[in-house]
């Protein structure tokens, strides 16, 4: 019979009002219940979680700021530490209450270092997080760094918050779990390669404010099915939607003046598209391989249609 000290059952309830502020994992399992912690300094996320834990949480929310410190922990969490596997097992996300702050350690090491500046996503910031399946972004956030999400195949719900203005190049590329994305109304140019080989992808809606798409913005988006370019787009860069063989129908918009090289490559399943008069080039490729376009009417004011422009178009 085991006899209790009134010494020993004052520790014992100092040690579980203590333990309310960490978290109790399991001997083995891993921790699947939303783990909420609250910051009151930025960079202090690795003294809240133990070494032992941090591999076994696999839902997570963070209140408060966050710097470079926070974030490379959190990739660790989320299975990745610059070019390395970890053990981490960290799959959602809620950084809704969270705000990304200067200083700390570089987050992402390469070539160079990469560090947090205020109300960014910086570039590379979750880098081939294959693991991560939601995201929540801070509703602070201005802007989205180059391949900040590039490789995160895993991801199936990720909301940009309407205050974004900025996505870099490559920011979503690889995303293949993403079936919808809404880009704010804020944001003015879909840059190179943002979504290419999002293939899970098959609504997107683009916002008027845009004026520019990138080359390879969709390259490899086998799952799109229909698009409608805003009438603010002037320019459609090389390759913007090669490889996008679910799509059926376009619509150019009338203030494309010129169709970029390969920029519907390999679209087999296009059936239906209309070329506005404004269109003055056909550039090279630019519909290679649309095996099931059955007519098209290319109008007057084209005065220039670059080489293997319809090849393949049987």
């Amino acid at each position: 019979m085991r006899t209790f000290t009134f010494k020993g059952l004052f520790l014992t309830v100092l040690f579980v009002l203590l333990g309310s502020l960490a978290i109790q994992a399991a001997d083995d399992g891993l921790i699947t219940e939303q783990i909420t912690i609250k910051l009151d300094k930025a960079g202090t996320l690795p003294d809240k979680i133990s070494a032992n834990e941090k591999n076994l949480i696999t839902n997570l929310k963070i209140v408060g700021k966050i710097n470079g410190t926070d974030l490379k922990f959190i990739r660790e969490m989320a299975g990745r530490v610059n070019g390395e596997k970890t053990d981490g097992k960290l799959s959602i996300l809620d950084l809704s209450e969270a705000k990304i702050v200067a200083g700390g350690d570089a987050y992402f090491q390469s070539s160079k270092n990469y560090y947090t500046s205020n109300d960014k996503l910086g570039n590379y910031v979750f880098f081939g997080c294959s693991g991560l399946t939601s995201l929540t972004i801070p509703s602070s956030v201005t802007e989205i760094g180059n391949s900040a999400f590039e490789g995160c195949s895993g991801l199936t719900s990720l909301t940009i918050p309407s205050s974004v203005t900025s996505i870099g190049y490559y920011a979503f590329k690889g995303c293949s779990g993403l079936t919808s994305m809404t880009v704010p109304s804020g944001v003015t140019e879909i840059g190179d390669g943002t979504f290419s080989g999002c293939s899970g992808l098959t609504s997107l809606t683009i916002p008027s404010s845009v004026t520019e798409i990138g080359e390879g913005a969709f390259e490899g988006c086998s799952g799109l099915t229909s698009m409608t370019i805003p009438s603010s787009v002037t320019s459609i860069g090389y390759y913007a939607f090669s490889g996008c063989s679910g799509l059926t129908s376009m619509t150019i918009p009338s203030s494309v003046t010129s169709i970029g090289k390969g920029a519907f490559f390999g679209c087999s399943g296009l059936t239906s598209l209309t070329i506005p008069s404004s269109v003055t080039s056909i550039d090279n490729s630019a519909f290679y391989g649309c095996s099931g376009l059955t007519s098209m009417t290319i109008p007057s004011s084209v005065t220039s249609i670059g080489n293997s422009a319809f090849q393949g178009c049987i």
